[in-house]
């Protein structure tokens, strides 16, 4: 048996049925969302993605056969590009919903800020789970916490000037989650948290748009009963709601043209995408969202598995990382469906419409995968029961 073949053969499989079944519904949502929507040039959209498949699925299995030592050095530069990518979106990009947060080049249109989340990532494990190899210095957990921060904070100041409000908050549990795998002292975590709390009323006054802050004030408005303008500001999440609600638990039907989403009420444009749970949500049902809900918790939970068997500290923060990005987009998106966060617009993994955001989520499984394929020392040291401590403790 070849070595290439005996890693195909050890991949977690659960891990690849549930992402491809997530990928499967996601097409049947994106079609559902958008078969009445021909005279906007959106009825196509589910061709496309399955396009976007394809060449997510090739990546996939490229970065869960090589190993990710290898890769992982390839964060550096892949963050850095994502970086000057999206500082050129910020001055030159596409204004997509009131978002500066695209490019086109070649007819290509892509956002390059996912690109920086993915290095970011490889690039916060490699600080957090490598540094202190270089020199004694780095050994200093204040430093590589203050390092670190710069890295998550650069591209979430970048994000935020863009528009893009939701993407840029998906790097808090990102790096939350990173810092408590690190080996960072609490009270450093601690300390960074009560800071950021600190500074929240400033972002909120003086750091948002005003359609940012309205989206938010509307939010708290409905949350706490208050009559809101839902021919207005609150028209958007009015009928999300109302989709959501009257999907009762078998839910209205795959592709029934009396839905709220196929009758127009739900935004047109951005229906497959920031809203495709509404969609989902109206036409299976209780049934259909909580086992879509159920799909993603075996997903992360096989995402902090594969942390746990890591060999090394750089592939469990890796997979943390992942895990950390997954849950900011599904919490987000679905509490923005439901009504429990503000409307922030941001993709459901592997269901959404989208190709940069789905092949970078492939690739950050297929990165899971190879922490996975190559485990056999951390396999061993657990079979021994041996706990090694950092290096850097």
């Amino acid at each position: 048996m070849t070595p290439l073949l005996r890693k195909f053969i050890g991949l977690n499989w659960i891990l690849v049925l549930n992402m491809f079944a997530l990928l499967i519904f996601g097409i049947f949502c994106i079609h559902s969302a958008t078969w009445t929507k021909g005279d906007i040039g959106l009825d196509s959209s589910w061709n496309k993605q399955v396009m976007w498949i394809a060449v997510g699925t090739i990546i996939f299995f490229g970065a869960s056969l090589i190993d990710y030592r290898w890769v992982y050095w390839g964060g550096v530069p892949l963050y850095f590009i994502g970086l000057g990518l999206s500082a050129l979106a910020l001055i030159s990009g596409d204004d997509v919903h009131g978002h500066h947060s695209w490019l086109s080049i070649g007819g290509f249109t892509f956002q390059p800020s996912q690109i920086a989340v993915a290095g970011g990532i490889i690039m916060s494990a490699l600080i957090l789970g490598h540094l202190h190899k270089f020199h004694p210095v780095f050994r200093n957990h204040f430093l590589r916490l203050g390092i670190a921060g710069v890295v998550c904070i650069v591209p979430f100041g970048l994000v935020l000037l863009q528009g893009d409000f939701g993407s840029a908050m998906v790097w808090l549990p990102i790096a939350a989650a990173m810092l408590l795998v690190g080996s960072i002292p609490f009270r450093y975590i601690i300390t960074v948290a009560l800071v950021a709390l600190m500074l929240i009323p400033w972002a909120f006054f003086f750091g948002l748009k005003p359609h940012q802050k309205e989206r938010i004030t509307v939010f708290v408005d409905m949350l706490t009963g208050k009559e809101v303008d839902t021919q207005g500001s609150a028209y958007a999440a009015s009928y999300i709601i109302k989709a959501v609600g009257s999907g009762g638990f078998d839910g209205r039907g795959y592709m029934n043209p009396k839905t709220i989403n196929n009758l127009g009420f739900i935004p047109k444009r951005t229906a497959h995408n920031d809203f495709v749970f509404a969609v989902l949500a109206e036409e299976h049902g209780f049934r259909g969202s909580i086992l879509l809900l159920a799909g993603y918790a075996l997903m992360l939970l096989q995402g902090l598995f594969i942390g746990f068997y890591s060999r090394d500290p750089v592939g469990r923060l890796i997979c943390v990382g992942v895990v950390g990005l997954f849950f900011a987009h599904i919490f987000q998106h679905v509490g923005m469906n439901v009504l429990i966060m503000p409307i922030t617009g941001i993709p459901l993994p592997f269901i959404s419409y989208g190709g940069t955001f789905l092949v970078i989520c492939m690739f950050l499984t297929g990165m899971m995968q190879s922490v996975w394929v190559h485990r056999a020392n951390s396999m061993q040291r657990v079979a021994e029961g041996v706990r090694q401590a950092p290096a850097y403790a």
